[in-house]
């Protein structure tokens, strides 16, 4: 009896034993797992086609995780949440940055991080929640379908009824102005015809003008030289004129100053007696005038015989 408790002990010793061994090793990994892997939140506020659960992420081209979870957001449904497991080591930033992504034409979506300066904090040194959220910036499927949605707006303004039915009238009016045109085909002709004659004129006395000007220039050239020693004539005889000038000057420039200061100086008097002169002289013009011969004469004029 003894002997079977015994071993009833031992094995349950036994088997506690490598059940806590069993409960220490998956902690130990569990630890381990969660040491190397980090966990993000991106939050999307477009359509995330073509992304799905195991999709990877890659940061830069490289492959630094994947997708866990994908979930629309509680409070608003038009935004998507993303968790992503990243390696601990990779270094997101606070200025990184994620977006979706495609690897080719026809892949699978994926979602891009890219950014991030040396000079920024760790996102996970920074952020307070339990799992940091990277931002997002738009996607070039984003850009794409924004710019599509712009150019169908256009495109409805610009073919609205109103605008419709203002083209169809000037197609209207173009459609009567190319038929009365062709009404008018014979005067057109006319009017191109009387238009040729006319440049053909026009290139003829162009010509003439053109010839007459050659001319006047060969005669202009031909009777330039010829001018051109007369004027150096003429020169020399001015400057000839003006050294005799000068010389006459300074033979005479003590004449000169003398009746500047001297004659100039007696000039005054001169012409104040000339005045006077003038003055009497007007006096006696007046009187001869008036009564010539008791001017003359001394006495009143003789008084003629009247017969009674």
């Amino acid at each position: 009896m003894e002997t079977k408790a015994n071993y009833v002990l031992i094995g349950a010793f036994t088997l506690i034993v490598g059940v806590a061994l069993l409960a220490f090793g998956l902690w130990a990994a569990k630890y381990s797992s969660d040491r190397t892997w980090q966990e993000y939140n991106v939050v999307f506020t477009e359509a995330v086609t073509g992304l799905s659960v195991g999709s990877p992420v890659q940061y830069n081209g490289i492959a630094v995780g994947s997708i866990t979870e994908l979930t629309l957001a509680p409070d608003d449904p038009r935004k998507v949440v993303a968790r992503l497991r990243l390696n601990s080591t990779t270094p997101v930033k606070t200025d990184t940055r994620a977006k979706l992504a495609i690897t080719s034409l026809t892949g699978p979506s994926i979602i891009q991080l890219s950014g991030g300066t040396p000079q920024a904090a760790a996102l996970t040194a920074v952020s307070k929640e339990a799992i940091p959220t990277i931002a997002t910036t738009p996607s070039a499927l984003q850009n794409i379908t924004d710019v599509a949605n712009r150019v169908v707006e256009r495109m409805d303004e610009l073919l609205s009824d109103d605008n419709v039915n203002k083209i169809s009238a000037t197609l209207t009016h173009l459609e009567a102005i190319s038929g009365g045109l062709a009404d008018r085909d014979q005067g057109t002709q006319a009017l191109l015809v009387e238009a040729r004659d006319a440049a053909r004129n026009l290139n003829a006395t162009l010509g003439t003008a053109n010839g007459a000007i050659q001319n006047l220039d060969q005669n202009v050239l031909r009777q330039l030289p010829a001018t051109l020693d007369k004027l150096d004539t003429s020169l020399s005889k001015l400057d000839s004129a003006a050294g005799n000038a000068d010389a006459i000057l300074g033979e005479n420039r003590a004449a000169i100053n003398s009746f500047a200061n001297d004659g100039l100086a007696q000039l005054g008097p001169t012409l104040t007696e000339l005045r006077g002169l003038i003055r009497d002289l007007r006096r006696v013009s007046d009187r001869l005038e008036n009564n010539p011969a008791r001017y003359l004469l001394g006495r009143d004029a003789p008084k003629e015989f009247e017969p009674k």
